[in-house]
């Protein structure tokens, strides 16, 4: 479990391949800010861009680590595939506070940023959500980018099920965080709110929502 408060901001400096072909995973080995590893153990888990991950070697001197992506996950997650800056969170333990909100790192889907540019001191993401999200989107409501823990000030219906919303991004989010790399085009990882996602179970079950 995690918080979407990004705690390193870290690069992946190697992708190797884990077979001969497509079916296969790969193994990343991402380099981290000074410290960061301390406390890490083997089968810690780290979210990277949002996506929960196993540490599966590391070296706390040289702040490397590795882990190992299933096909599965490339196919559902973007920005793990590609060498480059990354978000990095480490789970949540029993007494850290929840500054952010409940984030299980188990990426929805992904999204299209729309716009990216600056307004005053700060920046406005507007991002597309697929037709499968659109419905979890709400206003003030959370929503997890790229990892990060944000609050949505607006959202837009489209037609065709899709939805745009958008968020504030303020100096120290921009500052901290990997966000500052993205520009209208790219795509990012998109996980919902929790408390979102079974109410929508329950009233499915109940017969008060359409499957």
């Amino acid at each position: 479990m995690f918080t979407g408060i990004i705690t390193g901001v870290g690069q992946i400096v190697d992708s190797q391949p884990l077979g001969a072909d497509a079916s296969h995973g790969r193994r990343l080995t991402l380099q981290t800010p000074a410290g960061y590893l301390e406390g890490v153990g083997l089968g810690d888990s780290i979210a990277i861009n949002g996506a929960c991950m196993t540490v599966t070697t590391f070296d706390v001197a040289a702040g490397r680590f590795t882990i190992d992506v299933s096909a599965e996950s490339l196919a559902r997650t973007v920005g793990l595939d590609t060498l480059g800056t990354v978000n990095m969170e480490q789970a949540l333990r029993t007494h850290d506070r929840l500054g952010g909100h409940l984030v299980t790192g188990h990426v929805d889907g992904v999204g299209d940023v729309v716009v990216f540019e600056p307004v005053g001191e700060s920046w406005l993401l507007r991002i597309r959500a697929p037709k499968a999200l659109a419905r979890f989107l709400a206003f003030k409501g959370s929503i997890t980018v790229n990892g990060v823990s944000l609050t949505v000030n607006q959202v837009d219906d489209e037609a065709g099920g899709t939805a745009q919303f958008s968020i504030n991004l303020i100096p120290h989010t921009i500052e901290n965080t990997a966000l500052g790399t993205l520009k209208a085009g790219s795509k990012v990882n998109l996980e919902v709110d929790l408390i979102a996602r079974y109410v929508e179970r329950m009233l499915t079950v109940e017969g008060k929502l359409p499957q």
